[in-house]
């Protein structure tokens, strides 16, 4: 059904550039390659009750180097993938830490501090539990990923002035608390459904990465694991997420730090999610998603452009047009003038004359 709404989400295989760029998620979907999470579980751990999170994170960084030699071996066919799991695993490590950083939350980059255990809620206004607002095969998003199993999660840790999920990001309440389990059964039935990937988003995954790294504990499909965000997270977040997510479907909205910050309400912004961007390079296949702004093409579209071309030139960027006055600038237009209105097409041929300039691969999934 899909292949007659999306004729795309078809013909885009067809193209050698997305095929090259996107090798190892078709490699999932073909099942001649498996997902990062399951061969995770296959890395051994050794977990004491008394094992301090220093000594956690130390363990972490040398089991990353042992996960990085053991997906090479398998991708490359000089070593079959176990039948026979170790007790503990990398991916428990992972879920380990992550309990942990849920007592003094910093999954994200404004690091509240709070004891999430106790139900007490920082800037996500979040406790311990996670909600999921909706959770569907989704034929809206780039081709090479329709369709795409994908799941809301409530809140978020932006303020978006514009955000078209509003109804979502700026209530935590939404939706349906999910455990582990119950979180690993969504995406196993999306599978079954025919997703070629389980699409974490929302809002945003990132207020619930301790939920959703402990569900691929429950799961055995070899799927793709997407992660959907706006990357404005911790270190130690990316640190969980990069051996156990094979596709980063990213945000890059900011080119600067004075427009995050007015309209998003990110400090730091520039810095820290070129950062993550490039972490997310380094582990995985991204997808970049740029939503232009209107009249900020020299402020933010063309210095992101820009970057991408000098330190991800091999990513694909999905460029989108689909800007609409929503949430706050809807409601009160005289504070945002400058984002007011959709759009041009006068502005997106700009656009895509300068990314064909700088060399990006845009079109394939636009």
């Amino acid at each position: 059904m899909w292949h007659i709404l999306r004729p795309d989400s078809a013909s885009v295989w067809k193209d050698p550039e997305t095929l090259r760029r996107l090798r190892r998620y078709r490699g999932i979907i073909d099942n001649h390659r498996m997902a990062r999470f399951l061969l995770a579980k296959e890395i051994e751990c050794t977990l004491g009750p008394d094992t301090t999170t220093e000594e956690m994170w130390v363990q972490h960084a040398l089991l990353s180097g042992m996960f990085s030699e053991h997906i090479e071996a398998i991708d490359s066919g000089k070593q079959e993938a176990s039948k026979d799991l170790p007790e503990t695993s990398f991916l428990d490590l992972k879920i380990e830490l992550a309990n942990r950083i849920l007592r003094s939350c910093h999954f994200c980059e404004r690091k509240c501090g709070v004891d999430r255990t106790l139900d007490k809620k920082g800037w996500c206004k979040l406790g311990a539990e996670s909600r999921v607002s909706s959770a569907f095969l989704h034929t809206g998003e780039e081709a090479p990923l329709v369709p795409s199993g994908t799941i809301f999660f409530a809140s978020c840790c932006f303020a978006c002035v514009f955000c078209q999920n509003a109804d979502i990001s700026t209530t935590p309440n939404s939706g349906r608390v999910v455990q582990p389990y119950e979180l690993a059964m969504i995406a196993e039935d999306l599978f079954r459904e025919g997703a070629l990937n389980i699409n974490y988003v929302g809002g945003d995954p990132i207020p619930n990465t301790h939920t959703i790294l402990a569900s691929m504990r429950f799961q055995s499909s070899n799927v793709t694991q997407l992660w959907n965000s706006n990357l404005y997270c911790s270190e130690d977040t990316m640190r969980l997420l990069t051996e156990v997510i094979d596709i980063w479907l990213p945000d890059f909205k900011y080119g600067n730090d004075k427009c995050a910050q007015r309209l998003s309400g990110a400090k730091d912004y520039f810095a820290i999610v070129s950062r993550n961007h490039l972490m997310a390079h380094k582990a995985g296949e991204v997808i970049i998603r740029h939503l232009v702004l209107p009249n900020h093409i020299e402020c933010c579209t063309f210095p992101i452009l820009e970057w991408i071309s000098r330190n991800m030139p091999e990513c694909m960027v999905n460029i989108m047009a689909q800007y609409r006055p929503e949430h706050k600038v809807r409601a009160r237009p005289q504070d945002f003038p400058d984002i007011g209105r959709n759009v041009s097409s006068d502005e997106m041929q700009q656009i895509f004359a300068r990314a064909d300039e700088l060399g990006i691969c845009w079109a394939p999934v636009s």
